[in-house]
Order: structure tokens, then C-alpha cells, then sequence
């Protein structure tokens, strides 16, 4: 490996010394012969500018139709379906804007090229012309921000109403720990500084408060479809992010502080499995593992569809381990997964 840089080192270093060499012997030229474009080189640079408009377009084109696919996946929350028409009508602005635009540069810059004995008609200032291409994007941009602001509070609308399921989000490096609030639905107060772990307090949850005894803590997210969730979050060691793609939902988990973030979920795992789409994906995936089985390769076990919690923070070595498989079930079924679970006075007592 040093023999190949230095190589390369010596090769860069030799460019570097022929294209000073070049720009010397340039220097040394007569006027007459000097790099000045002519007529030619301006109408072959407009036709290159042509071809580079066709470029842009035809990536732009070809973006859309093969990484589309890369975009978020199907909105599974209430309010994921508002959020999807902001993204897509920014999208269609934005896809408008530069075909005009680019067109229109593009174009003029080929039809007013530099020719011999043309002199260029220009305006000093148009007050029209400077209004007009002000007060529009001023209006869009206007209109965008203020449908993002009410989109913003109605998802920001944290609040008790409708009887929320309280659960907490716990980020640590590297994993995810779920803390629901038991029977009463009321979390116990808790403080890192009060991480026992060889009494099985992982959360550092005050034993002294009645309200953290039924609390029930978790490594796996279950959540009643059709019901709102307020979830707060905390994090135990540095900045990490809750990110959970399919129902819209993203906000920080910050050191010496918590956060909040509501959502109610609309579509079970299991409904979302039998999507097209989505049973697709599954099947190209178990093919490719498949193939992968056949030349030995390991982690090639079936894939199923999963909701799925992700830190969307670089928060060290194993950020892109740190996930949590999150469950969407009907009200029934969670009720008896909830019931099945051991409440955190029961964990802290049989660890005593």
C-alpha cells in the first residue's frame, strides 16, 4: 500500500509540474494567439449547453423512476398522509421551477452567444420584470412555510386527550429499552443517576414513587392500532435520534432532558404485510438471501416485514445496530401482550 501512494504521489506531482509548465508556455504567447474565443467555440459551447440541459434532465428523470423506490415507505400513522402531500407538492414545485429554469438559461444562453460585431442590448434595472420574479417565489415559499408551521402543530399537538397510551422511548448506546406506564398509564419518575443495575433498575427509575411500581419495561415496542401515543424520550449518554419511518415520527433524544413526539398508528404489522409492495419487497429480499445461501454466504434466514424503531444519529461504532422492532396490533391482542408482561416491582423484587 506505501508503494502505491508514493506512486501515485509522484505521478500527481508530475501533472502538477507539466500543467505548470503549459500555463508558463501560454503566458509567452503573442496576443494574436492568445485563448480568445471565437465564433465557432461560442456556437459549439451552446450546443454543449444544450446537451448538458438534456443531461440534467434526463437523470433528474431517470432519478425518479429508479430510486423512487428509496423515498418513505407507506405512511402508517394519522397524520403521515398530510406529511406525504407537503414532501410531494414541494417535490412537483421544485421539479417545475427547475425545468423552466434550467430550460430558459440554457436557451438564452445559446441564442445570445458571443458573435463577431454583435454588441449585447442589455437592461440597467426592470422594475417590473424584478417584482414579478420576487413576489411569486416570495408567495410559494410563503404558502409552503406556512402549511409546514400547521402541519407542525397539528403533529406537535402533544396532549392527554383521547386517553393516549403513555410509553417511553430510552436511547443508550447502542440499543432501545421501551418503557410503558402500566395499569395507572402514568410513568414513574426516574433519573440516570439512579441506574442500579444489579437491582434490575436499568431505567433509573425512583423506587420511592408509587407510580414507577407498575411500570413495565421492554425490548420490543407494541403498540394498539387506532389508539394515540405520546411517547417521551430520553437518552442516557449522548445525542441519539427516534426514527420510525413509517408513521412519520422523528425527534432527538437529548442528554439531561425529555422529549416528546405523538402519533396514533393506523395500519397493524399484519396489514401492512399482506401490501403488495411491501410482500414484493419480501420476496426479493428472501431471493437474494437465497442466492446468497447457495454460495455459502451467512444471515440468510427468511426476511419478514417489521415495523421498526432506528437512531438516526451517529452515536458511535454501532450506530447501525441501534434499532427496536416495533409490533402494531389490534386493541385486543395488545391488551394481552401488556397483561403477560412482569411490572418493574415485581423484576426489582425478585432480583433483591
Amino acid at each position: 500500500m506505501t508503494a502505491f501512494l508514493t506512486i501515485a504521489i509522484l505521478v500527481l506531482v508530475a501533472i502538477a509540474i507539466w500543467q505548470m509548465t503549459k500555463i508558463f508556455e501560454f503566458s509567452q504567447l503573442r496576443a494574436e494567439n492568445s485563448q480568445v474565443a471565437n465564433d465557432t467555440d461560442n456556437k459549439n459551447n451552446g450546443y454543449l449547453m444544450f446537451a448538458f440541459l438534456i443531461f440534467i434532465y434526463a437523470i433528474t428523470i431517470f432519478s425518479f423512476w429508479k430510486y423512487a423506490k428509496f423515498l418513505l415507505p407507506e405512511a402508517a400513522s394519522a397524520h403521515g398522509g398530510e406529511y406525504d402531500n407537503l414532501m410531494l407538492v414541494s417535490f412537483v414545485i421544485i421539479f417545475i421551477v427547475q425545468t423552466l429554469t434550467q430550460g430558459l438559461l440554457h436557451y438564452f444562453s445559446f441564442k445570445y452567444r458571443g458573435e463577431k460585431g454583435k454588441k449585447a442590448l442589455f437592461y440597467a434595472d426592470n422594475d417590473r420584470l424584478e417584482f414579478i420574479w420576487t413576489i411569486i417565489p416570495v408567495i410559494v415559499l410563503a404558502g409552503l412555510i406556512l402549511w409546514g408551521l400547521y402541519a407542525w402543530t397539528n403533529i406537535m399537538d402533544i396532549n392527554d386527550e383521547d386517553d393516549p397510551l403513555i410509553v417511553e422511548l430510552y436511547a443508550q448506546q447502542f440499543n432501545w429499552t421501551a418503557r410503558y406506564g402500566g395499569a395507572d398509564n402514568v410513568l414513574g419518575d426516574a433519573n440516570v443517576r439512579m441506574i442500579d443495575i444489579d437491582n434490575a433498575n436499568v431505567l433509573g427509575l425512583d423506587v420511592s414513587d408509587p407510580n414507577a411500581s407498575d411500570d413495565i419495561i421492554v425490548k420490543e415496542l407494541h403498540l394498539p392500532v387506532g389508539r394515540k401515543v405520546n411517547f417521551k424520550m430520553r437518552s442516557q449518554d449522548v445525542l441519539h435520534s427516534a426514527y420510525m419511518p413509517h408513521f412519520r415520527a422523528q425527534m432527538n433524544c437529548v442528554p439531561g432532558m425529555i422529549t416528546q413526539f405523538s402519533f396514533t398508528p393506523t395500519i397493524t404489522t399484519e396489514e401492512m404485510r399482506k401490501n403488495p409492495d411491501v410482500a414484493a419487497k419480501v420476496k426479493r429480499t428472501n431471493k437474494i438471501r437465497a442466492e446468497k445461501a447457495a454460495k455459502g454466504i451467512p444471515n440468510t434466514d427468511p426476511w419478514e416485514f417489521d415495523y421498526i424503531l432506528l437512531c438516526n444519529k451517529i452515536c458511535g461504532k454501532s450506530h447501525y445496530n441501534m434499532q427496536m422492532k416495533i409490533i402494531v396490533e389490534s386493541e385486543e391482542d395488545y391488551n394481552k401482550w401488556i397483561a403477560s408482561q412482569q411490572t418493574f416491582g415485581k423484576t426489582v423484587a425478585s432480583a433483591q
